[in-house]
Protein backbone atom coordinates (compact mmCIF):
# COMPACT_ATOMS: atom_id res chain seq x y z
CA UNK A 1 0.00 0.00 0.00
CA UNK A 2 1.09 3.67 -0.55
CA UNK A 3 1.80 5.80 2.15
CA UNK A 4 -0.61 8.82 2.35
CA UNK A 5 1.16 12.20 2.73
CA UNK A 6 -0.44 13.02 6.36
CA UNK A 7 0.18 16.86 5.30
CA UNK A 8 -1.48 16.98 2.52
CA UNK A 9 -4.79 15.20 4.09
CA UNK A 10 -4.63 18.16 6.58
CA UNK A 11 -4.15 20.88 3.66
CA UNK A 12 -6.87 19.34 2.07
CA UNK A 13 -9.87 19.26 4.87
CA UNK A 14 -8.37 22.69 6.17
CA UNK A 15 -9.43 24.16 2.99
CA UNK A 16 -12.46 22.15 2.79
CA UNK A 17 -13.10 23.87 5.92
CA UNK A 18 -12.83 27.33 5.40
CA UNK A 19 -14.67 27.06 1.92
CA UNK A 20 -17.58 26.43 4.53
CA UNK A 21 -17.20 28.81 6.40
CA UNK A 22 -17.38 31.34 3.95
CA UNK A 23 -19.13 30.85 0.98
CA UNK A 24 -20.59 27.26 -0.16
CA UNK A 25 -24.53 26.86 -0.37
CA UNK A 26 -25.07 27.86 -4.23
CA UNK A 27 -21.70 25.59 -5.20
CA UNK A 28 -23.42 22.86 -2.99
CA UNK A 29 -26.92 23.34 -5.02
CA UNK A 30 -25.00 23.58 -8.34
CA UNK A 31 -23.17 20.16 -7.45
CA UNK A 32 -26.73 18.84 -6.62
CA UNK A 33 -28.29 19.89 -9.81
CA UNK A 34 -25.48 18.25 -11.90
CA UNK A 35 -25.79 14.51 -9.74
CA UNK A 36 -28.84 14.69 -7.59
CA UNK A 37 -28.45 10.76 -7.40
CA UNK A 38 -25.82 11.17 -5.89
CA UNK A 39 -26.63 14.09 -3.33
CA UNK A 40 -29.99 12.96 -2.65
CA UNK A 41 -30.44 9.62 -3.39
CA UNK A 42 -33.14 10.49 -5.95
CA UNK A 43 -34.28 13.35 -7.70
CA UNK A 44 -36.79 14.90 -5.78
CA UNK A 45 -37.91 18.27 -3.95
CA UNK A 46 -38.54 16.94 -0.57
CA UNK A 47 -34.83 15.31 -0.62
CA UNK A 48 -33.55 18.31 -1.30
CA UNK A 49 -35.39 20.41 1.16
CA UNK A 50 -34.21 18.03 3.98
CA UNK A 51 -30.55 18.64 2.61
CA UNK A 52 -30.57 22.22 2.89
CA UNK A 53 -32.43 21.93 6.55
CA UNK A 54 -29.52 19.72 7.43
CA UNK A 55 -27.00 21.69 6.15
CA UNK A 56 -28.45 25.11 8.04
CA UNK A 57 -28.73 23.12 11.14
CA UNK A 58 -25.29 21.48 10.95
CA UNK A 59 -24.07 25.37 10.39
CA UNK A 60 -26.12 26.40 13.57
CA UNK A 61 -24.45 23.49 15.80
CA UNK A 62 -21.20 24.49 14.34
CA UNK A 63 -21.61 28.40 15.95
CA UNK A 64 -20.50 29.67 12.06
CA UNK A 65 -22.49 32.81 10.86
CA UNK A 66 -25.23 32.63 8.06
CA UNK A 67 -23.08 33.23 4.91
CA UNK A 68 -24.68 36.36 2.51
CA UNK A 69 -25.64 33.24 -0.09
CA UNK A 70 -27.68 31.75 2.76
CA UNK A 71 -28.98 35.67 3.47
CA UNK A 72 -29.77 36.04 0.21
CA UNK A 73 -31.27 32.27 -0.09
CA UNK A 74 -33.93 33.23 2.45
CA UNK A 75 -35.50 35.77 0.38
CA UNK A 76 -36.20 32.76 -2.21
CA UNK A 77 -39.36 31.70 -0.13
CA UNK A 78 -40.68 34.97 -0.24
CA UNK A 79 -40.30 35.03 -4.06
CA UNK A 80 -41.74 31.71 -4.96
CA UNK A 81 -44.68 32.86 -2.83
CA UNK A 82 -44.89 36.24 -4.95
CA UNK A 83 -44.11 33.80 -8.03
CA UNK A 84 -46.78 31.50 -7.49
CA UNK A 85 -49.50 34.13 -5.94
CA UNK A 86 -49.48 32.37 -2.38
CA UNK A 87 -49.74 33.66 0.78
CA UNK A 88 -50.26 30.50 2.73
CA UNK A 89 -47.25 29.18 5.11
CA UNK A 90 -46.17 26.69 3.17
CA UNK A 91 -42.76 26.09 2.20
CA UNK A 92 -40.70 26.93 -1.39
CA UNK A 93 -40.67 23.22 -1.56
CA UNK A 94 -44.13 22.56 -1.38
CA UNK A 95 -45.04 25.40 -3.23
CA UNK A 96 -43.45 24.12 -6.58
CA UNK A 97 -44.14 20.54 -6.13
CA UNK A 98 -47.80 21.75 -6.00
CA UNK A 99 -47.41 23.33 -9.15
CA UNK A 100 -45.37 19.87 -10.78
CA UNK A 101 -45.74 16.87 -12.28
CA UNK A 102 -44.07 14.69 -9.40
CA UNK A 103 -41.20 15.40 -7.25
CA UNK A 104 -38.24 14.53 -10.17
CA UNK A 105 -40.22 17.69 -12.00
CA UNK A 106 -40.24 19.74 -9.12
CA UNK A 107 -36.68 19.52 -8.67
CA UNK A 108 -35.85 20.69 -12.48
CA UNK A 109 -38.61 23.29 -11.53
CA UNK A 110 -36.53 24.58 -8.38
CA UNK A 111 -33.54 25.10 -10.39
CA UNK A 112 -35.21 27.14 -13.18
CA UNK A 113 -36.60 29.17 -10.36
CA UNK A 114 -33.64 29.66 -8.78
CA UNK A 115 -31.63 30.34 -11.32
CA UNK A 116 -34.22 33.15 -11.99
CA UNK A 117 -34.39 34.46 -8.84
CA UNK A 118 -30.47 34.83 -8.41
CA UNK A 119 -30.61 37.04 -11.84
CA UNK A 120 -32.91 39.15 -10.24
CA UNK A 121 -35.37 38.40 -12.34
CA UNK A 122 -38.99 39.56 -10.68
CA UNK A 123 -41.06 36.88 -8.87
CA UNK A 124 -44.08 38.19 -11.50
CA UNK A 125 -44.18 36.52 -14.47
CA UNK A 126 -43.86 39.12 -17.37
CA UNK A 127 -47.43 40.20 -18.75
CA UNK A 128 -48.48 41.63 -21.85
CA UNK A 129 -49.78 45.11 -22.33
CA UNK A 130 -52.54 45.18 -24.94
CA UNK A 131 -53.86 48.90 -26.05
CA UNK A 132 -57.47 48.21 -27.15
CA UNK A 133 -58.00 51.58 -28.12
CA UNK A 134 -55.63 51.78 -31.18
CA UNK A 135 -57.36 51.25 -34.53
CA UNK A 136 -56.06 48.97 -36.94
Amino acid sequence: MRAIDNNYMTTEVTQNILNVKTEYLYDLLERIKQRPGMYLGKSSITRLRMLLDGYGMARMELGLPRTEQEQEFNGFQEWIQQRFNITSCHGWDSIILFYSADERDALDKFFELFEKFRNGESPLPHKVVINHSEKA
